[in-house]
């Protein structure tokens, strides 16, 4: 096998305390490294001897074994020439030897070179001691934004649950079920979910802009009642950009989505510059809502840009 200068690329970052899923260890190293590193995930140490070919042949399996259990156990290589005194304490007596620690101890291990299926077993017993293979919070996270963007917030609820339940100070994930108590209309749960939060996190920028999603929806809520007056108004003088204004808000407080969009790109199209560019503020302000993934944002972002650069 390779020096350690020359170990695999097989480098990355576990989904817990931020360390390498993989690493070499020298004796000063390995209280950090294996003893304390084990009181967090299970640490599998592999010690190899320079030009052993069935040492390498194990050590590569060890490594793709550990590389997809996505950061749940670590690997720590050990060249057996350069770490005799560790080798000692723990008996090895030849190479590859392995060892699996688990809250500072010594808990499997094996020693010889290893069929493929006999090394994944071993490791997954690791990670299911260790609960299982960590999900992929970012992951969950663009699944849950999809699912917002279907209008699918059960969905997206329970994926945002997700997140929590491994990162409870989420600011996204918090965020991100602010937007699905916004989607189906439950302002007065959403007031009390920001309510319950602490200050930081009702200050984070995601949560802010949830926030003010929530403002803007119950806004048009507020509207929703005055529906058939501004229908009439606009229908009486479509040239009344306000009364166009005010049907706006009221067709989005009322789930009429599409019509809102509608609405405010006509008063754009008609004057851009009217009452300080309302309509495309508040044509921005419902894209945000709604979300980046909603159909019906990703369709007016294309006909604003179009009359934008007209």
């Amino acid at each position: 096998m390779n020096d350690t200068n020359n170990s695999t690329a097989m480098i990355g970052e576990g989904n817990g305390g931020g360390q390498s899923m993989i690493v070499d260890v020298t004796t000063s190293s390995f209280m950090a490294e294996v003893i304390e590193a084990s009181q967090s995930q299970p640490v599998i140490v592999g010690f190899w001897a320079a030009g052993s070919a069935p040492c390498e042949q194990l050590m590569l399996l060890l490594e793709k074994s550990v590389m997809d259990a996505k950061g749940t156990v670590k690997l720590a290589k050990a060249n057996i020439g350069k770490n005799q005194a560790i080798a000692a304490q723990l008996k090895v007596q030849s190479a590859p030897t392995v060892y699996a620690f688990v809250n500072g101890q010594p808990v499997d291990g094996f020693a010889g070179e290893q069929p493929a299926s006999t090394v994944h077993e071993f490791v997954d017993r690791l990670v299911q001691q260790a609960g299982g293979i960590a999900p992929n919070l970012d992951e969950l996270l663009e699944q849950a934004a999809a699912a917002i963007g279907q209008k699918n917030f059960a969905e997206a609820t329970g994926l945002f649950a997700q997140v929590l339940d491994v990162q409870p100070s989420s600011e996204i994930a918090m965020a991100g079920l602010l937007r699905c108590l916004i989607g189906t209309g439950e302002y007065d749960d959403a007031r009390a979910m920001i309510d319950a939060m602490t200050d930081e996190m009702q200050a984070s920028d995601a949560v802010q802009k949830a926030i003010n999603a929530l403002d803007i929806a119950e806004q048009g809520a507020a509207s929703a009642g005055q529906l058939d007056i501004f229908e009439a108004a606009v229908a009486a003088n479509p040239d009344d950009l306000e009364a166009k204004f005010n049907l706006a808000v009221a067709q989005f407080g009322g789930g009429q989505h599409e019509a809102a969009i509608a609405s405010l790109l006509e008063i754009f199209i008609k004057d851009r510059s009217w009452n300080d560019d309302a309509a495309r503020r508040k044509l921005l302000e419902i894209f945000d809502v709604l979300g980046a993934t909603a159909p019906e944002v990703m369709d007016g972002r294309r006909k604003l840009s179009s009359i934008l650069f007209s």
